[in-house]
């Protein structure tokens, strides 16, 4: 049972003492329910932590005023703290990532390896204009306008045409349990206000950068400034992918974090 004031968590796997958990952060989604297709294969290895983050799903705000990043690292934290673990490797999806970037910065000691997916050393004006449509369908077209339009944002055109009933099971999930729209707006404004860039000399935590060329939402040359700006990073260009390249390329993915992670 997740303790009270602690974001909603899963722990799968089982725990071993010469290796710590490996910690999925989620993007703006915020659900533990986005590392279904990492989930299995890590644990067969690894003790896996999964976690909805305040605001969404099982963890309902509402959140603090002036919510900013370090609030999610934070939570992220919090989690940890409850399942035990001293530190953790970090695997995060755009937010998530910078989560993990801001953790290892703000709590070297606290992460053990880090992996950004898909995340970014400063926010791009593609980016950006991304977001002002997103916020202007909530605020024209509603919560129903929001989800309808947030595959083209996730998905490649290819996997979106193979996998119709995903799409339609992922649609009705979200329709039925919406957030608050106060708490999403929150959650992107501190999103949008969190620049990389000046703490990426200082961290330390061995990295993985992945970036999909084919990324709708965040270009990769984002993703491959934010691998020069961090000390030895790895950087792995997937040639397609989307943004959500380890859900529409997890045998891949897999293989290749779970190498990182081991070596």
């Amino acid at each position: 049972m997740t303790p009270r004031g602690v974001p909603y968590f899963e722990v799968h796997g089982k725990a071993d003492s010469s290796l710590p958990p490996v910690l999925f952060c989620s993007g703006l989604g915020g659900s533990a329910r986005y590392w279904e297709p990492q989930i299995e294969a890590f644990a067969a290895h690894r003790q896996v932590v999964v976690y909805d983050q305040r605001g969404t799903g099982r963890s309902p705000g509402p959140l603090p005023d002036a919510y900013t990043l370090r609030h999610m690292a934070q939570d992220a934290l919090q989690v940890l703290d409850a399942v035990g673990a001293a530190k953790a490797d970090i695997v995060g999806h755009a937010l998530g990532g910078l989560i993990g970037l801001d953790i290892a910065h703000a709590w070297p000691d606290r992460v053990n390896k880090l992996v950004v997916i898909n995340g970014w050393a400063a926010l791009s004006p593609h980016t950006a204009r991304c977001f002002d449509v997103r916020l202007e369908l909530l605020s024209s077209g509603g919560w129903s306008s929001y989800v309808r339009a947030q595959p083209l944002f996730l998905y490649p055109s290819w996997w979106m045409d193979r996998h119709p009933e995903r799409l339609a099971a992922e649609e009705g999930h979200a329709l039925t349990h919406p957030p608050a729209k106060a708490d999403l707006l929150s959650r992107i404004s501190a999103l949008r206000a969190f620049e990389p860039n000046p703490l990426l000399a200082d961290i330390a935590a061995e990295t993985l950068v992945v970036a999909s060329e084919d990324d709708l939402l965040a270009p990769y040359d984002g993703a491959a400034a934010l691998a020069r700006g961090l000390t030895g990073a790895d950087f792995s260009l997937f040639p397609r992918g989307g943004h959500a390249v380890n859900v529409t390329e997890p045998e891949r993915f897999n293989a290749e974090v779970l190498d990182f992670l081991a070596r």
